[in-house]
């Protein structure tokens, strides 16, 4: 009973309240904004990747696309914050908010950029020859015939990728944002450990309901497009 009372004061607090809804606000906003930027730059990367198969003028940039995506995959996501927050981005008053959507985006875009590039290519060449045919020319057909496909193809990944930067977020800390997680250790701190557990567990049912309602969304739309034959 003295847990679920404790419960009940966390929620009857405003304070804790407050803090806890400025946490959230901090780590959906960066969530949204970075995976905003992943999408479009992994979806140019994956576009340069497959066009240097074609093009020998971008094989140079896919060299470097492919360096790129080497990179930010072999490196820690803490290691890239730490260096984007402390050297890149180390200029009085810039602020940390951005410097943190920056580097998330950054990370996300090489992951787009390999989920969006395999499925472009699991769309059929059938259909590049079929716009071709047509009288389009190979960037118009495939921005309008095969990366629609290639992105209905990649809806679970790229939902994966959102729920991936959703948890995630959770090392902004590190840097001085305070972000939901932080938020919960702030609440905690100085108390017992029965007192600290509380926001640390309402925390983590936060993440759960987001992360549910994120699939949830991503089922529904998968069904909307499976349906719709324009699709």
């Amino acid at each position: 009973m003295d847990f679920f009372n404790k419960i009940g004061e966390l929620f009857s607090t405003k304070k804790y309240l407050l803090a806890l809804g400025e946490g959230l606000k901090t780590t959906l906003i960066i969530t949204v904004c970075a995976l905003a930027i992943g999408i479009v730059l992994g979806a140019l990367l994956a576009v340069v990747k497959i066009s240097a198969s074609r093009s020998k003028k971008m094989k140079p940039l896919a060299i470097l696309c492919d360096t790129y995506i080497t990179i930010i995959r072999g490196t820690p996501m803490a290691l890239q914050l730490f260096i984007m927050a402390f050297a890149v981005f180390a200029i009085r008053g810039f602020p940390l908010e951005i410097t943190a959507i920056i580097t998330f985006g950054l990370n996300s875009g090489a992951y787009v950029a390999e989920n969006l590039r395999a499925g472009i290519q699991s769309v059929d060449k059938g259909q590049m020859e079929a716009g071709r045919s047509l009288g389009l020319s190979y960037t118009a057909t495939m921005r309008k015939i095969v990366l629609p496909q290639a992105v209905k193809n990649v809806i679970p990944s790229i939902g994966n990728e959102m729920i991936s930067l959703l948890k995630e977020t959770s090392i902004v800390s590190m840097v001085g944002l305070i972000d939901l997680t932080f938020s919960a250790k702030i609440i905690g701190a100085g108390q017992n450990m029965s007192d600290y557990l509380v926001p640390m567990l309402t925390t983590a049912v936060m993440y759960l309901i987001i992360v549910y309602g994120i699939t949830l969304l991503l089922k529904l739309l998968e069904r909307r497009l499976k349906s719709d034959k324009r699709c």
